[in-house]
């Protein structure tokens, strides 16, 4: 019986296996020589392999070895493995196992292999480690790194796997560690607690305080979660827990979703967001897709846009929002919200943009049925900007706004803004403004050009030019009214003391007359254009989203 130290110093780990019966045919020409012959001649017998099919299922077969030991047991019983030494190999269909020697378990198709312990598959997977344990019944194979400075590793093409304990199950062609491991491809690092690889798809599952970070040109891609599924070919990663991406161009919170570590794009889902670094605006939806090297976000689903800088955010069921120029849009139920002034101005249209202007102005448009709120004044029409620049809101078409106890219609509004409230409004384009008396009676004023200066959403001043139409009804000492005044001049100028009329001057040439309202026909005293809206008003930042019937027939063009 041939010994070897170095073998017999080992630790016997015998695998675990009970019931398959594996052939490993070892057909040993010289073994009844070997058995003839005295101790001292027998290391010098070769095993000799027998030529049978290679690929049997299942199967593990020997290549080669330089030497076998044959061991008795208690009573001079042989014992049921045999004692490879010098260059061993195995083979299990494609599979081919190496190392320096090996303990084969003959009745239950298992092996140890010790020192130099490679596996091999082809052309295209490798794996390197200090000690092999397979089991021939389960066909997994454990693999074992010998000391804390060296590590099990695993090689398919351009990817690396490392790990102290390694387990390759070759049924299902299925690669994992449980105790912590690392795998590099060509653009990224993976490190996890516990990890799956698949060879053949070139899928990768990790779990436990799972870290992605990107290697090479420079990029700074880190992310963070709990579970990931990772495509070494692709490299795309698959979200399926709630995961950190943090990059040199913004940041991507996600429970859900694919995010490609080539190309920067993320299809995400769940309620996700992405935090951008060069404007720090925040876009977040139900369903998100972004492409980082474009700067391109769009969302859908409760989507909204957050400018922390510019104190402004933009809601709706679908928008975009573009980084590089720092524009956005938005649809569907859309709001805009900006609180950069003090007080909140709550802005809805069917469509809402904000871009900048080619000469850095930033504006803001709404288009198709515009309602807005704010504490001090409130409004509606067709379509509208807002220049930052100038602070300016101009709004188009049938505009009505309401200030306090007043309406002002025209064709054309504009309301300029200081760092609290509207401070001016003007009306370029004929206009008219009314306030409620009682009953049917309105105080009116129109004429081709208007101002109208506020303090705190009470009028100061006004001046109106050209046309100029006053209808007025005094109040009398017991607070009431019973007649009107009716003053048309070309130039009026109008100041006001805790929003009543204090003084007022018409030049040049004034016309006017005085009715009581007993002499006076229901309606005399309306102006033609006088119409009266307060069923429009919204009157808290809710109601900018309510359509009353009669907003659809103010707003309806002529040509409809």
């Amino acid at each position: 019986m041939l010994s070897n130290r170095n073998i017999d110093q080992r630790p016997r780990r015998r695998c675990d296996c009970s019931q398959l019966v594996a052939v490993a045919l070892i057909v040993l020409t010289a073994l009844p020589v070997l058995l003839a012959q005295s101790p001292g001649q027998a290391d010098k017998i070769e095993p000799v392999i027998p030529t049978v099919d290679r690929n049997e299922p299942g199967k593990v077969f020997l290549e080669h070895a330089d030497r076998l030991v044959q061991e008795q047991g208690p009573d001079n019983a042989a014992r049921d493995y045999q004692i490879l030494q010098g260059n061993v190999v195995f083979r299990k269909e494609g599979m081919f196992m190496y190392c320096d020697s090996a303990y084969f378990y003959e009745t239950s198709n298992s092996l140890d292999a010790f020192s130099n312990v490679r596996m091999e598959q082809g052309d295209t997977l490798f794996i390197y480690a200090d000690e092999l344990n397979y089991n021939g019944m389960s066909e997994m194979a454990t693999l074992y790194a010998g000391n804390t400075s060296s590590k099990v590793r695993m090689i398919n093409r351009d990817v690396t796997l490392i790990t102290d304990v390694f387990n390759y199950d070759l049924n299902r062609n299925i690669g994992y560690y449980q105790t912590g491991g690392q795998l590099t491809d060509r653009k990224n690092r993976l490190t996890s607690f516990e990890g799956y690889y698949y060879p053949s798809t070139k899928d990768a599952f990790f779990f436990g305080d799972v870290i992605l970070t990107s290697i090479g040109d420079n990029d700074t891609l880190r992310m963070e979660t709990d579970s990931l599924k990772y495509n070494t070919a692709t490299n795309e990663a698959t979200l399926i827990a709630r995961t950190f991406i943090e990059s040199k161009d913004g940041d991507i919170v996600s429970s859900s979703g694919n995010y490609n570590t080539n190309t920067g794009m993320a299809y995400l889902f769940s309620r996700s967001k992405v935090i951008t670094k060069k404007n720090n605006v925040t876009l977040e939806g139900d369903t998100l897709f972004y492409n980082r090297d474009r700067g391109f976000g769009e969302a859908m689903g409760n989507m909204e846009i957050v400018d922390t800088a510019g104190r402004r955010i933009l809601i709706g069921e679908y928008g975009f929002y573009n980084e590089l120029t720092d524009s956005a849009f938005v649809t569907g139920d859309a709001l805009a919200k900006d609180f950069s002034r003090g007080d909140t101005l709550y802005l809805h249209g069917d469509t809402i943009n904000a871009f900048y202007a080619p000469d850095s102005t930033r504006v803001t448009t709404a288009f198709h049925r515009v309602r807005f709120f704010r504490s001090d004044i409130q409004g509606l029409c067709d379509s509208m900007t807002i220049t930052e620049s100038d602070s300016i809101m101009r709004m188009f078409y049938k505009p009505i706004v309401w200030s306090g106890p007043r309406q002002v219609s025209g064709n054309l509004i504009t309301v300029h803004f200081n760092d609290s409230t509207a401070d001016l409004v003007t009306l370029p384009k004929t206009g008219l403004m009314a306030e409620h008396i009682g009953e049917d009676c309105y105080n009116q004023l129109s004429g081709d050009d208007m101002k109208i200066w506020l303090n705190d959403s009470t009028i100061q001043r006004m001046l109106v030019q050209g046309s100029v139409t006053a209808v007025i009804f005094p109040m009398e000492q017991d607070s009431t009214y019973n007649k009107y005044a009716r003053v048309e001049s070309s130039f009026m100028n109008a100041t006001f003391v805790n929003n009543e009329i204090d003084t007022v001057l018409v030049w040049p040439e004034t016309t006017g007359t005085v009715t009581p309202l007993y002499l006076a026909k229901r309606g005399e005293y309306l102006l033609p254009q006088f119409r009266w809206y307060a069923k429009l008003r919204p009157l808290s930042p809710d109601e900018v989203f309510d359509y009353p019937p009669e907003m659809d027939l103010l707003l309806r063009k002529e040509d409809e």
